[in-house]
């Protein structure tokens, strides 16, 4: 019995090694030219977590075969440190300015429970006071310029605003949006063919130096529609209703990859004609272990790396949590402070960022 159970621990535990390993490979590998690995990066920490749990099974039972799983986590700490921070820099918030990007989820207009949540987050942002404030999933009925020149207005203090909308429906819009505090000199966009994902860029002056503000909400998996049918079917006694669903489950996770791994590269190739110092903020829909976010943060920082603390997940929809909503940063700033605010108006969390001028 005991051997057939040690055949057993070990077999499983070389699936999960070998499946870490794999996870590894998303930064590297287009999902453009080989879709798999990326699956393995999407759920880099949960593979992780298993691991972890093999080497404390096999130190228990006092068995050197706990190498195995130390040997692949060691392989790629470095993207452990992208997920979990254990210590942080005694930062200070003040001398510095506020960046802050929230995916606020259409203010939950399409869902019932929805109980005036836009008046929630402008009261919340309002609090909040950042400088400069990144948007996504934006929302608004009626004339969309008077509308957010209310929400401006409601947001308090003299913001300038960065606006790209998308008519949906008769008289309702949706988008991102950048508001700062600072002068705007200059608007752009970056243009997605073939999708509902937006990326704007602003210029803006921050005394005597100017900045560009890259806002992005990059392609969604598109699986709002499927949550409910998914779980009720993973949990049906019919096969082939459940294969059906996972089937179509792995398409549209493929699709997501390969749009963001355009859309990211889109991204970056305006970010290199900047001739301005960068800060990079938004919904990436994708995860540290990624090509999208290496292609990205390629030559940047990470805040939440640099001044974070804990776990970093920022998504808290129905599936299982994860780290999706970034700023990225130039060397020429520094970042004092990083926080995810667990504020629960929409199924993202907002991220917060302080920076100054480096020495």
């Amino acid at each position: 019995m005991k051997k057939f159970f040690y055949k057993i621990l070990l077999t499983v535990n070389g699936i999960f090694a070998l499946s870490l390993l794999i996870s590894y490979l998303a930064v590297h590998i287009s999902p453009e030219s080989f879709a798999l690995p990326a699956f393995f990066g999407l759920a880099y920490p949960y593979l992780l977590l298993v691991n972890v749990l093999l080497v404390l099974i096999w130190a228990v039972l006092l068995r050197y075969e706990a190498i195995i799983s130390i040997v692949v986590i060691g392989i790629g700490f470095s993207h452990f440190s992208n997920y979990i921070r254990f210590s942080r820099f005694p930062g200070k918030k003040d001398g510095t300015f506020k960046v802050m990007s929230y995916n606020v989820r259409l203010f939950d207009n399409y869902e019932k429970r929805n109980a005036s949540s836009e008046k929630k987050v402008i009261e919340f942002l309002r609090e909040q006071k950042p400088d400069i404030l990144c948007l996504q999933e934006f929302y608004l009925t009626g004339d969309p310029d008077q509308k957010e020149s209310e929400i401006r207005k409601a947001l308090g203090g003299s913001y300038y605003s960065h606006v790209k909308l998308i008519k949906s429906g008769r008289n309702n819009y949706y988008g991102i949006i950048t508001y700062s505090h600072f002068p705007i000199i200059r608007r752009g966009e970056i243009i997605h063919p073939n999708s509902s994902s937006l990326s704007i860029f602003t210029d803006v002056l921050i005394k005597k130096d100017t900045f560009r503000i890259f806002n992005n909400h990059l392609q969604s998996f598109r699986l709002r529609r499927m949550e409910n049918s998914f779980l009720e079917e993973m949990t049906s006694t019919n096969n082939k209703e459940t294969f059906n669903t996972v089937k179509n489950l792995s398409v549209s996770l493929k699709q997501g990859f390969v749009r963001r791994a355009r859309q990211a590269a889109a991204v970056k190739a305006q970010m290199d004609l900047s001739k301005y110092p960068v800060i990079v903020a938004g919904d990436f829909n994708d995860t540290p272990v990624s090509f999208s976010y290496r292609k990205i943060r390629k030559g940047l920082k990470d805040s939440f790396v640099d001044s974070g603390y804990g776990a970093g997940f920022t998504y808290r929809g129905n599936y299982p949590a994860n780290r999706i909503d970034y700023i990225l940063y130039d060397e020429s700033l520094d970042c004092d402070y990083f926080d995810i605010l667990k504020v629960k108006f929409s199924d993202h969390y907002p991220v917060a960022a302080y920076f100054k001028l480096a020495d």
